[in-house]
């Protein structure tokens, strides 16, 4: 699997925020994009993830594993995407939340399999039943990945998802998402402005 930016420019009204981009994410690979604060780093994962606000003008390609994503619905584009908050579903259980991640088709016992198995694999085994709200941030955070990876995902775009955690948790939470990135193999976009949670290749946005 790969992910590829082709000659991706993003403007707003007629200032240009970014680009022209080019770059290339490798199966496993986490490329960082950097910049402050209004630089377009969020705006660009938009566009990857076919969410972009119809007020920015985009150009360029998206491609994946060579398929032209361009024009593609977000819905279709089997990308998976991480935030600075977990956003787990109030209304739902833990279980009931990671089993929402799970493709449609999937019969229940199966479904309850795989959220048991997610949870085991966070460290969270037995957890089904919980309050997101009685988690910790990791726990949240934790548990929010694993509802993307039961998506099953062809790529990752990671939009400054340790910004809200304390330095302790934030460093035990990252080695847990890039472990998860590196063993399944899927391409990952992450921008952060912190140059603690860069990766691999670093492209720094003016």
């Amino acid at each position: 699997m790969s992910l590829a930016l082709e000659r991706v420019t993003l403007s707003l009204a007629s200032r240009r925020l970014l680009g022209p981009l080019d770059l290339s994410v490798a199966a496993g690979e986490v490329v960082t994009v950097m910049g402050s604060s209004g630089s377009g780093k969020s705006t660009l994962l938009a566009f990857v993830s076919g969410a972009l606000d119809p007020a920015f003008r985009a150009g360029g390609r998206v491609r994946l594993d060579g398929r032209d994503l361009t024009g593609v619905p977000a819905e279709r584009r089997r990308l998976g995407l991480l935030f600075q908050d977990p956003l787990l579903f109030p209304h739902l259980s833990v279980g009931e939340n990671l089993a929402f991640g799970i493709p449609r088709g999937v019969p229940r016992r199966q479904r309850r399999a795989r959220v048991a198995a997610a949870l085991a694999e966070a460290d969270m085994a037995g957890f089904e039943t919980r309050d997101p709200a009685t988690l910790s941030g990791g726990q949240a955070a934790r548990a929010a990945l694993m509802r993307v990876l039961l998506a099953e995902p062809r790529a990752l775009l990671l939009d400054e998802p340790f910004a809200r955690l304390d330095v302790a948790l934030r460093a035990r939470v990252r080695a847990f998402v890039f472990d998860h990135i590196a063993a399944r193999g899927l391409p990952t976009l992450l921008v952060t402005h912190d140059p603690e949670d860069a990766q691999g290749t670093v492209v720094r946005l003016a």
